[in-house]
Parts: C-alpha cells; sequence; structure tokens
C-alpha cells in the first residue's frame, strides 16, 4: 500500500469518525439554501465545487442567528460574489437524509434576481464559476441533489421532498 493510500484511508477514517461524532451530538438536521441565482440577461449562476470538482448551486449552511433571507445574501456574496437584488420565489424544501453527503441537512431552494461580477471570495470551496443560458446548462450530474433542484425549477414547481 502506498503512502497516499494509507492516507486517504486515514482521512476517510477520520472523517467518518467526526461524521459519528456530530450525529450522535446534534442529531438533528442542519438547516441549509441553495440559490438559483438569475442574472438580469436571464443566465444561471452555477459554481463548480472543489472538494468534488461537480458543477453546483451557490449556497451553504444557516449560521447560528441568521435567517434564510439573509443566509443566502450571504452565501451568494461568498460564492459568487454577486449582489441579491431580489428573492423571487421558493423553489423547495429538500430534506432526504441522503442528499449531502456529508451530514443531513434541509435544504431551502430559492429563485433569485442577482447583479455585479462573478468573483467567488471562497476559494477553498469554489473553483470555478460560469453563467449558462437555459439551453446550454451543463449535462453531468451535479453536486449533492442539485440536479433535481434545478429540473424542479426549470419545471415551475415548488417541491417539497
Amino acid at each position: 500500500m502506498t503512502l497516499f493510500a494509507v492516507g486517504v484511508q486515514s482521512t476517510r477514517s477520520i472523517w467518518r469518525f467526526g461524521q459519528t461524532v456530530l450525529g450522535v451530538i446534534f442529531r438533528h438536521p442542519v438547516p441549509g439554501t441553495s440559490i438559483i441565482p438569475i442574472l438580469p440577461d436571464g443566465r444561471i449562476v452555477l459554481i463548480r465545487r472543489r472538494d468534488n470538482g461537480r458543477w453546483s448551486l451557490p449556497g451553504g449552511m444557516v449560521d447560528w442567528g441568521q435567517d434564510i433571507p439573509t443566509t443566502v445574501v450571504r452565501e451568494l456574496k461568498e460564492e459568487t460574489g454577486l449582489d441579491l437584488v431580489q428573492i423571487r420565489r421558493l423553489v423547495g424544501v429538500y430534506s432526504s437524509p441522503d442528499r449531502d453527503p456529508r451530514i443531513h441537512s434541509i435544504c431551502v431552494v430559492v429563485e433569485a434576481d442577482v447583479t455585479g461580477n462573478m468573483q467567488p471570495e471562497d476559494t477553498i470551496e469554489v473553483m470555478e464559476i460560469q453563467a449558462f443560458p437555459l439551453d446550454a446548462l451543463p449535462q453531468e450530474e451535479m453536486s449533492h441533489d442539485h440536479t433535481q433542484q434545478l429540473q424542479d425549477y426549470l419545471k415551475g414547481l415548488t417541491t417539497l421532498a
């Protein structure tokens, strides 16, 4: 076994242990958001995650003391550099225990009008940002359950899943 393989196994073991400890301590899902950012020209902004290399909707966990709209503003700015103009609508609430590979989270998904320059502040999580016309969205599977979230949005659904 190579030194690299030992390191990967060790990292996975530590991660599994950490997940178990967090599950025992909290035993509750963590609330979060996903944002479907719409530029003035109608393009949708996606980020490419550094942890798995997949396209994703921007978003993240609700911080203690924050509400969903405040989290949307913060996560949008951190991951895309864009500013919120307005939240258009609720797209859905996604709560499947396996929707996020890291933890059990409940995700509130919103469509939002945005403006500004695309420049992520959080380069630890985000490796790329791009705006896509509706007819040229990435076809590969997105991170987490974001493929389903985006499909529900494009169908005009409001989903409770």
